[in-house]
């Protein structure tokens, strides 16, 4: 189902704030839409004052992020490999937040955009090691366990320093001993369903996605939070979408339906643009956010920009970024200190950021 227009536009702002400009052609790619689409979201979203139009690119109103100029090419040793997924909003934030400390610390930067293909990342990482970089930041997409495990392998043998960026290896694998940096997916749940239960709601469902580690983290801590809990009467984990994948239509699921089958009072969608479908569904359907439904976001790219700016789970995304780059700087001796090459398994808090969608269960 093609998203609807709102929300392509707020999508279109996240991103460009994020990256301080982007080309139009890029968002299209992103966006799975036309040129065309995309230059008349940005016309209007420039006569609305939300950014500003170049050349063939949007351009933020605020000031450029810092390191956020296109990476140099790299033509030789010495450059540090930054890898993430295609078309990848949340992720692109985290190489932004990456990007900005090599930067600063004179690092070259050889960008590389892992497409949306299956074992995709183990050639184009084997062409980039052929390139003579010096250490690899990477964040493999590993839309299922299987492909997950079919890279522990290969990606330990890498043979230069590599840290992972959002991804927490399976414990006691090839990889457990690699410095990894990523939220703390189960804290973010605690606080969403947390936030819910003081409100007084008993009922809550999880609907989640099938295509990411993220995704599947945050169904395990769910289930495991809300059994857990005395205060929750009644919990549910469901699938925010089907069929999902590269060459295939996602095909959105009814969660308005789902939520009334169960008799949820609240729910917590991974991610955003999930969320605010949600919360037009409910709309449709007579269904009042929050009065009658509390939402809650896990992602916050553009869970504010929403007509009903959405609750939301804010995980520390471009610290990911920034921590991996410090991690590998250590790791290449760039940054001394006590510890400094003794492999990490950071993971940063993130933070709920309560706004419009959640409120006080009424009591009929």
């Amino acid at each position: 189902m093609r998203e609807p227009r709102d929300v392509r536009r707020q999508r279109i702002l996240a991103v460009v704030q994020s990256r301080g400009e982007a080309r139009l052609s890029d968002l299209a790619d992103d966006l799975e839409v036309s040129v065309i689409t995309v230059r008349r979201d940005v016309e209007d979203l420039a006569r609305e004052g939300k950014l500003r139009r170049g050349h063939g690119v949007a351009r933020s109103v605020g000031p450029v992020e810092r390191g956020a100029a296109p990476a140099e090419p790299v033509t030789g040793g010495g450059a540090v490999a930054l890898m993430v997924p295609e078309r990848h909003t949340y992720l692109y934030e985290t190489m932004h937040g990456a990007r900005g400390v090599l930067n600063e610390a004179g690092m070259r930067v050889a960008l590389h955009i892992a497409p949306q293909v299956e074992g995709a990342e183990r050639p184009l990482v084997e062409r980039v090691l052929a390139e003579d970089v010096r250490g690899l930041l990477i964040a493999p997409r590993w839309r299922t366990a299987a492909e997950e495990e079919a890279d522990y392998a290969w990606l330990a043998a890498s043979g230069v320093p590599t840290v992972l960026m959002e991804r927490r290896p399976r414990a006691g694998s090839a990889l457990h001993a690699m410095d990894s940096v990523c939220t703390d997916h189960w804290y973010g749940i605690h606080l969403a369903v947390d936030h819910l239960v003081r409100l007084g709601h008993r009922r809550i469902v999880l609907a989640a996605r099938d295509d990411s580690p993220t995704a599947r983290a945050l169904r395990a801590a769910f289930a495991e939070i809300a059994a857990s809990r005395t205060d929750v009467e009644d919990w549910s984990v469901m699938l925010s979408a089907e069929g999902a994948g590269p060459g295939r239509v996602r095909e959105p699921l009814d969660l308005a339906a789902r939520l009334r089958e169960h008799g949820a009072t609240a729910a917590v969608l991974h991610g955003d643009v999930d969320a605010l479908m949600l919360v037009q569904q409910l709309m449709d359907r007579g269904v009042r956010v929050p009065q009658d439904c509390s939402v809650v976001a896990y992602d916050d790219v553009v869970a504010a920009l929403g007509s009903t700016p959405l609750t939301a789970v804010s995980p520390p995304k471009h610290e990911v970024g920034r921590t991996a780059a410090g991690l590998l700087l250590r790791r290449l001796g760039e940054l001394a200190g006590p510890g400094a090459g003794t492999p990490q398994r950071v993971q940063l808090l993130p933070e709920l950021k309560v706004r419009g969608s959640t409120a006080p269960l009424r009591i009929v």
